[in-house]
């Protein structure tokens, strides 16, 4: 810890701070990045600063995990960042010249079905993305082995909390489910390290594509591409299982629960919750998407205090609670049968009524599927423009956003507005802004 009078110039190795009355001027230029955090009292005019080293290392060209990054801790600033995968910066690099920005019905899958682009050059993306697609079957042939140890995280780290402070445990964690009776989970972070589902992490399985995007708040997520939902429809448009199909969704479980506290509270907020959607437009889910990510995150050990499901479609409640909704949600659903309103303040506004009363200690998923885009992109681009929600308040966004893409015209229809790459710069901008979003099917 460091004390600085005011006008003093405190010189540091590679680089120097400089105090000017009580406005703080920084330069740096260490090898290593660092956390500060300030305490500046003006009775007597002295700043107190806090440097914590960080380093990172990096795995097959991508960013390791920084607990110091995931866990919350209201005594240091921390700015949300975002690395986009390599082929997501292509995408967002060539929106205009590939025509994506024009509202019309433009080919979307070309990137992952055509080895050559129209004017005869290789398509360099195509390559990359075989691999990546190989490579989720692969992950979600681990998660449908994965074998889970703690059934509630939430417990666990409270157990921890309550318990004496000691170092972690030395388990190898790569061998953590079939040596469960072995490990010592003292800490939160041995609790978390349970959920790493290859030693290397995430990276470890798509090594060979080296195609994760990453946040600092939420881990690894998958890249942005086409065709906004799993890459397997692309190959036959007509394959309604492909196009429900969720096994496209990255999740950095290990990361995220870096993120809970003792206090969290597990909350989704579920806007265009109707149960039955998808059977009523003939696309038929071997369960409903909602229910799936539920199952998913339960799986890992994230259970849910509050379900809040917001549904204009009139539903008999009966009916939600006796034959759409699992009975071991029952004491954690709220079935709001009312349409959400996108006015700013508005009591059936989630983002106002719900989403405030929480804070950036809580784990939040907020899933928005209203088809009605003029209620809809008002309440996204309220979490894009709202800075209160950025930086890891929102752990989680899911979002299906109806945009112009000629081979999902069939589906979408009417529904489609915009352009690609209005959905592309949207899904970006939240993730910048430390809000992992994801295209929902």
């Amino acid at each position: 810890m460091f004390r600085i009078r005011q006008r003093d110039v405190l010189f540091l190795s590679g680089g120097f701070v400089i105090l000017l009355g009580l406005n703080l001027v920084f330069i740096f230029n260490f090898h290593s990045y660092f956390h500060t955090s300030f305490n500046v009292s003006d009775s007597s005019n002295t700043a107190s600063i806090s440097l914590t080293s960080a380093s990172t290392t990096s795995t097959q060209s991508f960013m390791a995990i920084d607990s110091n990054n995931l866990q919350s801790n209201t005594n240091t600033i921390i700015s949300p960042s975002y690395k986009p995968a390599s082929v997501e910066q292509s995408i967002m690099d060539h929106l205009v010249e590939w025509g994506w920005d024009k509202a019309a019905r433009v080919p979307g899958c070309n990137i992952w079905t055509k080895e050559n682009n129209e004017d005869g050059q290789k398509n360099k993306l195509y390559e990359p993305l075989r691999n990546f697609r190989r490579e989720l079957r692969e992950y979600y042939k681990i998660i449908g082995e994965f074998k889970p140890i703690v059934g509630n995280l939430k417990e666990e780290i409270i157990k921890t909390s309550h318990s004496s402070l000691s170092s972690p445990g030395d388990a190898n964690i790569g061998d953590a489910n079939s040596n469960a009776s072995n490990m010592s989970l003292s800490t939160k972070e041995d609790i978390c390290k349970t959920l790493r589902l290859h030693p290397e992490g995430l990276p470890g399985i798509f090594s060979g594509s080296v195609q994760l995007s990453h946040t600092s708040t939420s881990g690894y997520i998958e890249p942005l591409t086409t065709p906004m939902r799993h890459p397997d429809f692309c190959f036959d448009t007509s394959d309604k299982e492909a196009l429900m199909d969720m096994t496209y969704l990255i999740h950095d479980f290990e990361a995220m629960c870096l993120t809970i506290q003792p206090t969290s509270r597990m909350i989704l907020i579920d806007m265009g919750a109707s149960l039955s959607y998808h059977d009523e437009k003939e696309v038929k889910a071997e369960v409903p998407p909602i229910v799936h990510l539920l199952n998913l995150y339960e799986k890992f050990g994230f259970q849910f205090d509050h379900i809040y499901g917001f549904e204009v479609s009139f539903t008999e409640p009966n009916r939600v609670f006796n034959e759409l909704l699992p009975k071991k949600y029952m004491p954690s659903y709220h079935w709001i049968n009312a349409g959400v309103s996108s006015e700013i303040g508005h009591v059936l506004n989630p983002l106002d009524s719900i989403l405030r009363q929480y804070n950036k200690d809580d784990f939040i998923i907020v899933k928005v599927d209203i088809d009605t885009a003029d209620i809809e992109m008002p309440l996204v681009h309220q979490l894009l423009e709202d800075a209160s929600f950025h930086g890891g308040v929102v752990n989680q966004l899911y979002f299906e956003h109806h945009v112009k893409m000629k081979e999902m015209a069939p589906i979408w229809r009417s529904a489609m507005k915009g352009s690609l790459k209005e959905t592309f710069d949207l899904f970006f901008g939240l993730r910048e802004r430390g809000i992992p979003a994801h295209f929902w099917p």
